[in-house]
């Protein structure tokens, strides 16, 4: 069984794998001053809640954005379940050529997402006997990521903007008259109070943000494109665009176990 670990700014999100099917998932809080005996104590029992014995973890693997946290996961996995954790970077062989960015630079979220996304591409165009598509990952989260993966299986680089989150936070911050605004969209978009107004701005604001990107990286790549959405805040933005049809919430865990099996295969 396989355990695969997405260390992001905001959470940590946990899947365990019997083979190709996610049979269990949490998500908790990336918290900063964690311990590596915390850490390993908080997944063995999880993994012992779900039924499962610490001994049958045969595998666990980490994609952390957090250097902080990184070493204490790989702590944790050996402390928890007598593991060495492989870390994703990108000299793993993925089967994804890097085009655009600088591999020091790509976070391990942004290529496993890649990888799931291509992966899907492939399954789709196999099964309606068609050719390869390109992706568009949309990744909602602390920040909000759109990557972009060609037919042949080549990442090309991407946008990185505020999350959606980030934004009401920073205009918070820096507008004294206005409170904690709880994040949903109003009914239209035309708000009346301040609050439905900031609502409308951030929800909204950043469905048109997505739309609005999507559609010119569109007109840059050149080759027809799936749209695939993820992260935490995709279920509330998806609704409210245009371009976001089709969302993969686990779409970075899956990632990880392709990434583990392709290791595997050399």
């Amino acid at each position: 069984m396989l355990l695969a670990l997405d260390v992001g700014n905001t959470d940590l999100k946990c899947a365990l794998f019997h083979g190709q099917t996610l049979l269990y998932r949490l998500r908790t809080a990336s918290a900063r001053d964690a311990t590596a005996p915390a850490l390993a104590q908080l997944l063995a029992e999880w993994v012992e809640h779900n039924g499962i014995a610490r001994t049958e973890i045969a595998a666990v693997i980490v994609a952390s954005v957090v250097p902080l946290l990184t070493p204490l996961l790989l702590a944790a996995a050996r402390q928890a379940f007598a593991r060495e954790a492989l870390l994703v970077g990108s000299e793993l062989a993925t089967g994804l050529t890097l085009r655009g960015p600088d591999p020091l630079e790509l976070g391990a979220d942004r290529l496993m997402n890649a990888l799931a996304a291509w992966s899907l591409a492939e399954q789709q165009a196999a099964a309606q006997s068609q050719p390869v598509q390109g992706s568009v990952v949309v990744d909602l989260g602390t920040a909000t990521k759109l990557d972009c993966v060609s037919p042949a299986g080549e990442f090309l680089g991407g946008v990185i903007a505020p999350g959606v989150a980030t934004s009401l936070e920073g205009l918070v911050a820096r507008a004294a008259r206005l409170s904690v605004v709880e994040l949903r969209a109003p009914a239209r978009v035309l708000g009346h109070s301040t609050v439905e107004c900031v609502q409308s701005g951030v929800m909204h604001g950043h469905a048109s943000l997505v739309d609005g990107l999507v559609s010119k990286l569109r007109g840059e790549l050149g080759f027809d494109c799936q749209v695939i959405a993820t992260g935490g805040w995709a279920p509330l933005i998806a609704p409210l665009t245009e371009s976001l049809r089709r969302v993969e919430p686990d779409l970075t865990l899956h990632g990880l176990r392709l990434t583990h099996a392709r290791t595997l295969l050399g």
